[in-house]
C-alpha cells in the first residue's frame, strides 16, 4: 500500500508539472498573438495616416471607362524610389541582337510611334489598378535592334538592380508597352520614371519600373528577383 501511495503521489506531481507547462505555453501563445495584433494595428494606422501623394491633374475616365488613381498603385521597390535624371538617362538594348542600341530619354519617346492603352495591373497581394498607359511598343525596339534566331527571352533590368524576364514571343503576340505616361501624366519617380513595362495579363512583379536595360537572351530558365524567391516565372493572371 505504501508503494502504491508513493506512486500515486508521483503521478499527481507529474500531472501538475504538465499542467504548469501547458499554462506557460498558453501564456506565451497569448502574448505572441497580442504582439502580432499590435504590430498589425500600428501598420494599419501608419498606412492610413502617412502622407500619400495626390495627382490632381490625372485623367480618371477614358472612352467611357472609369480609371483608378495613381494613388491606388502601391509603391513597391527593393531599394526605395529611384530618382533618375532624364538628361543623363540611357536605355540599352543588347544581348542576342544584330545591333546594340542606346537611347536617351527623348530618343525613346520622340523616335518611335506612340500608343495609348487601358490596362489593369494585378498585384499578387490582391489589389488591382486600371490605368491609361501611354508608351511605345517593346516590339518596335526589338525590331530596331534586330533579334538573332537564338534569342528566346527578354531580360529587363532596373536602376536598382531589380530584374525580370518574359518570352520573346510574348512581345510579338501582344502589344506590350514601354510606358512613360500614366493617366495622362509623365510617370512620377515613385511610380517608375522614366519607363515602366506594362506587362499585360501578367502579375505585378513582371511590371518592372525604372528600366535601364533590355537584354535579348537564350536563357529560357532565367529567374528575376521575385522569381528567384519562388514566384512563378510565367506569372499569368488567371
Amino acid at each position: 500500500m505504501a508503494f502504491v501511495g508513493k506512486r500515486y503521489k508521483a503521478d499527481i506531481a507529474r500531472t501538475r508539472d504538465r499542467m504548469e507547462k501547458v499554462k506557460r505555453f498558453k501564456g506565451m501563445f497569448i502574448v505572441a498573438g497580442v504582439s502580432m495584433l499590435i504590430v498589425l494595428i500600428i501598420a494599419g494606422i501608419y498606412w492610413q495616416t502617412s502622407p500619400r501623394m495626390l495627382y490632381p491633374e490625372e485623367i480618371r475616365e477614358y472612352e467611357g471607362q472609369d480609371l483608378s488613381s495613381l494613388v491606388d498603385i502601391r509603391d513597391n521597390a527593393i531599394k526605395g524610389t529611384q530618382y533618375i535624371n532624364a538628361s543623363t538617362y540611357r536605355l540599352t538594348i543588347n544581348g542576342l541582337v544584330n545591333k546594340t542600341l542606346e537611347f536617351t530619354y527623348d530618343q525613346v519617346i520622340n523616335g518611335h510611334q506612340k500608343y495609348q492603352k487601358v490596362v489593369t495591373l494585378h498585384c499578387v497581394k490582391g489589389w488591382t489598378a486600371k490605368i491609361l498607359w501611354e508608351g511605345i511598343l517593346i516590339r518596335d525596339l526589338i525590331l530596331e535592334a534586330g533579334n538573332k534566331s537564338e534569342a528566346k527571352v527578354l531580360i529587363f533590368t532596373a536602376s536598382d538592380g531589380y530584374t525580370t524576364s518574359l518570352p520573346l514571343d510574348y512581345f510579338f503576340s501582344n502589344d506590350i508597352l514601354l510606358a512613360y505616361k500614366m493617366n495622362g501624366l509623365t510617370i512620377p519617380p515613385e511610380k517608375g520614371f522614366p519607363f515602366q513595362l506594362v506587362a499585360e495579363s501578367k502579375y505585378g512583379y513582371k511590371w518592372i519600373k525604372w528600366i535601364t536595360k533590355i537584354e535579348l537572351s537564350d536563357n529560357v530558365n532565367y529567374k528575376g528577383y521575385w522569381e528567384s524567391y519562388g514566384y512563378p516565372n510565367d506569372a499569368t493572371v488567371p
